[in-house]
């Protein structure tokens, strides 16, 4: 069974949980904050396994009762909340799975842990039936939010709770990571590290992606050749992005890496920094001609063409936003 040894990077929060448990200084709230595959369920896993671990140490010991229920995700004092509705927990999935369900006692293990995954998702009435049992929790109840986005949470469930916020990861512990556990070869873990921006859940999933390579070679065939392009070759190379099924954030990190390849090149003139060194005749022909101003546009407009996708603009409309910019700027 894992623990928090197998936990790559985050050493404050995994210090502090351990601390927790062998000080017995537990919470009865805690929310883990942090971006889509940053690894939240893996830690709230652990944490719940090890607090119900019957030889009661900091680390789940793998062996008993508890940690193989545990790990199988059957341990009747560890509930993971579910919802019906993809894109909101209700007040009834609060009241029934958490509220009236923490009124009865533990069934084995000392504590009764809920984990609510996608806590954002809840809805007001859901927040406020959940704050009543923060108010007033029984000595064995604990209760973990995993959350994208702390601030969509009521400010008094925040106050209540132990906010502990995931860390991007060194791209260097990531690359091992990949190498180490996934077998993937050091030139395509460092590639894949780069594009997941300390994310390790993102960087095995580009590891695993069959489509990475091709969306990789084509979005960099793209940005080669942008200046000389036609809108509508542009626009055509657009939708081809919808085919792959790779996340469109993914596509988008792409982008992001080579244009900071290209403004570190334009600072430094020093290749073996770059992430893209086999590109390095475009990289540089593409630095000389751009001034700082121009590259740092393209950034920008990266961020919010994410910001806008993120919001369910129209996604035809904003990448050629986005590739009109870059046309302009490259």
């Amino acid at each position: 069974m894992a623990g928090f040894t197998d936990i790559i990077g985050q050493e404050q929060m995994k210090e502090h949980l351990r601390n927790a448990i062998t000080m017995d200084k537990v919470s009865h709230a805690y929310i883990i904050h942090g971006e889509l595959g940053a690894g939240k369920e893996f830690i709230a896993r652990i944490f719940a396994a090890a607090l119900q671990c019957e030889k009661g140490q900091a680390e789940p010991c793998g062996e008993c009762r508890s940690c193989k229920q545990a790990e199988s995700k059957n341990h009747p004092d560890i509930i993971w909340v579910t919802h019906e509705k993809p894109n909101s927990i209700g007040v009834e999935d609060i009241r029934t799975q958490v509220n009236n369900d923490m009124e009865i006692k533990p069934y084995y293990g000392p504590r009764k842990i809920y984990i609510i995954n996608e806590a954002e998702k809840m809805t007001p009435q859901a927040q406020n039936a959940l704050l009543k049992t923060l108010e007033e929790p029984p000595s064995y109840g604990i209760i973990i939010l995993l959350t994208t986005n702390v601030e969509a949470l009521l400010p008094t469930i925040v106050s209540r709770s132990i906010v502990l916020q995931m860390r991007p990861v060194k791209d260097r512990e990531i690359e091992e990571y990949l190498m180490k556990t996934l077998q993937v070869p050091d030139y395509k873990a460092r590639i894949c590290a780069a594009f997941a921006r300390g994310n390790v859940g993102k960087a095995k999933h580009l590891a695993e992606s069959e489509d990475f390579e091709h969306i990789k070679e084509e979005a960099v065939s793209l940005l080669k050749y942008i200046r000389d392009m036609e809108i509508a070759e542009i626009v055509t190379a657009i939708k081809k992005i919808n085919e792959y099924k790779l996340d469109v954030n993914s596509y988008l990190d792409i982008l992001y890496v080579w244009y900071r390849d290209i403004l570190l090149f334009k600072a430094t003139k020093e290749p073996n920094d770059l992430i893209f060194k086999e590109e390095i005749q475009y990289i540089k022909r593409t630095a000389d001609r751009s001034s700082y101003e121009g590259i740092e546009t393209i950034l920008n407009a990266l961020d919010k063409t994410q910001q806008r996708i993120s919001a369910n603009v129209n996604f035809d409309l904003a990448m050629e936003l986005l590739f009109l910019t870059v046309k302009e700027n490259s």
